[in-house]
């Protein structure tokens, strides 16, 4: 846990720091923006929570910080129970929800848990954490682990084993993962099964892949992510690992499918109707095509 000695002096006065171990993933920021902020290279707080909801959403964040960099001058009583919560539905539907307890082994990926007829999905690995798994058997378990891309498979090999799941990536980023159970062979997409579209996607490295759900939820790894400064979709040129020309092809392909959320593995989320998103990842591609 964070410690009030390491407490950095970019915090305001208040109950929530963050200590000198952040990283900077930007994990705090994006689940509770009213309290944190980019400060020297780390997250701080600046304001402190002011409603119950701001509160929550601290702890929340507090919770998911892959670092355990987030603390409070004193114990929370509210804690232990927000740390039950997860995984979180990520709308009021609850096809999908987000898994939380980020991984450092993984930067701060985010995963995501999606309830399935034909045993549930887990789209890239969160970090061992007991609630966490708790939950996942009082859901049903896990099927298949679906991993985006080699960079995110935190702790794989402990949620296999926990739940004997059958973990999935493409073959060229199978060096990431060579125990995986299974690997994606294709260049082209594919369905996975009337639901889950596997949609390769090469750019950030040679294996990245988008997961498309139901039509509506586009699984993006570190392909794609929501630029709050930007103000619409993006992607990540300081950290392509393999092509920037190839991650702009790949991106212009989404451009073929419809959906209405991009759940990124880092970045920020973003929710539009159809049309709208679309409209949004033209101005992405637009703007890939020029750097």
């Amino acid at each position: 846990m964070a410690t009030l000695e390491r407490r950095r002096p970019e915090n305001i006065s208040g109950k929530f720091f963050v200590d000198d171990t952040c990283i900077d993933c930007d994990v705090c920021r994006g689940l509770a923006p009213e309290t944190f902020m980019a400060a020297g290279g780390q997250s701080a707080v600046y304001a402190q929570p002011k409603t119950p909801e701001e509160h929550h959403q601290a702890l929340i964040a507090l919770t998911a910080c892959p670092t355990a960099s987030i603390g409070t001058e004193k114990p929370d009583p509210d804690l232990s129970r927000v740390r039950s919560e997860f995984p979180i539905p990520v709308d009021p539907s609850a096809e999908v929800l987000y898994c939380g307890y980020h991984s450092q082994k993984s930067f701060g990926a985010a995963s995501y848990f999606l309830p399935h007829r034909r045993g549930n999905i887990l789209v890239d690995c969160p970090r061992e954490a007991s609630p966490l798994i708790k939950r996942f058997q009082e859901l049903g378990g896990i099927s298949r682990m679906m991993l985006t891309h080699g960079d995110d498979v935190a702790d794989h090999k402990a949620y296999h084993e926990r739940f004997e799941c059958e973990r999935w990536i493409h073959k060229e980023d199978r060096d990431s993962l060579p125990s995986a159970e299974h690997v994606f062979e294709d260049s082209e997409a594919f369905a996975l099964d009337e639901e889950f579209l596997v949609i390769p996607v090469p750019g950030h490295t040679r294996g990245s892949c988008c997961f498309l759900y139901r039509n509506k939820y586009l699984f993006t790894g570190d392909h794609l992510a929501y630029s709050p400064r930007r103000g619409h979709l993006y992607a990540f040129r300081d950290a392509c690992w393999y092509s920037w020309k190839k991650q702009t092809e790949s991106m212009e392909r989404l451009l073929d499918y419809s959906f209405e959320w991009v759940l990124p593995g880092h970045g920020r989320r973003l929710h539009l109707p159809a049309l709208e998103m679309r409209q949004n990842l033209e101005k992405c591609v637009t703007w890939m095509k020029n750097r």
